[in-house]
């Protein structure tokens, strides 16, 4: 069994936004691997604890700890969060997991009830799905099935898109404007509901999104550019080198159109 952890950065809201870009990212692992993943999260903690008075418990939103929004504002210093970053995204890449991000442009959207949410989680699991298949086919053998972990929030809007998926699933041609029809039929149970403070699984979701976010801004689209808080702690280059960082963790196959693999629509 694999388990597949979900979070975002960005909101998903369309026509009305309050970001241009929305990314959902998940991490997937086999059952076997969790416990390997969580004490190496776990040591990397209590790291942060001795080192920089990082809780153990405390629940770690890349964005607002980026930005010196609450609940750490004040307590850490521009270049001890860009350290941090930096640490957290070295400890990932030692993981024995994959991870999956999908970027929305919201600016290249032209049909105003442009289904945001559904499309990226639509876009995500197929290819996790995609990467159980032929893994399965490499090793000449039955393929492992998955089910997804994701914040509380969300686990309503994302139950309706997994089941719709199941039932029916048309997938863009790479090629044409054309599709093809696959369902989705290695998903097993409705999205588990999980609160994001007690998953380091869920939190390194969204430490993916972030900094594919921070990515995409600068690098995958156009006459986009960072909060002004952000440009506080890091520089343009910082983007570029925790990708680079993360690409051991990276299903860097998921999309041929960028060398991290990272998933971008509408095209």
């Amino acid at each position: 069994m694999v388990l597949s952890y979900f979070d975002e950065s960005g909101d998903d809201g369309f026509p009305r936004r309050s970001s241009d870009l929305f990314v959902l990212a998940s991490v997937s692992m086999l059952d076997t691997e969790w416990k390997f993943n969580f004490q190496k999260l776990l040591a990397f903690r209590r790291e942060l604890l001795g080192k920089y008075n990082f809780p153990v418990k405390q629940e770690f939103h890349t964005r607002e700890f980026i930005q010196d929004k609450n609940p750490y504002h004040g307590k850490y210093a521009p270049e001890i969060r860009r350290e941090i970053l930096f640490r957290y995204i070295a400890t990932l890449a030692t993981l024995r997991l994959k991870g999956i991000v999908v970027v929305i442009d919201k600016t290249k959207i032209k049909n105003q009830k442009y289904p945001v949410l559904e499309n990226a989680l639509t876009y995500n699991i197929q290819r996790i799905e995609n990467s159980l298949l032929k893994a399965a086919d490499t090793k000449q053998q039955r393929a492992e099935q998955f089910m997804i972990i994701t914040d509380e929030g969300r686990v309503g809007a994302m139950t309706n898109v997994s089941r719709k998926i199941q039932k029916i699933n048309y997938i863009p041609s790479q090629y044409e404007s054309s599709s093809t029809r696959q369902e989705i039929r290695l998903l097993v149970e409705d999205p588990l509901p999980k609160n994001s403070a007690q998953s380091y699984f869920i939190q390194a979701a969204d430490t993916l999104a972030f900094i594919t976010m921070l990515y995409a801004t600068k690098h995958l689209c156009t006459n986009l550019e960072w909060a002004n808080r952000v440009k506080r702690v890091l520089a343009e280059q910082d983007a570029v080198l925790l990708m680079e960082a993360a690409i051991p963790i990276l299903n860097t196959k998921a999309s041929s159109s960028n060398r991290y693999g990272i998933v971008c629509y509408p095209r």
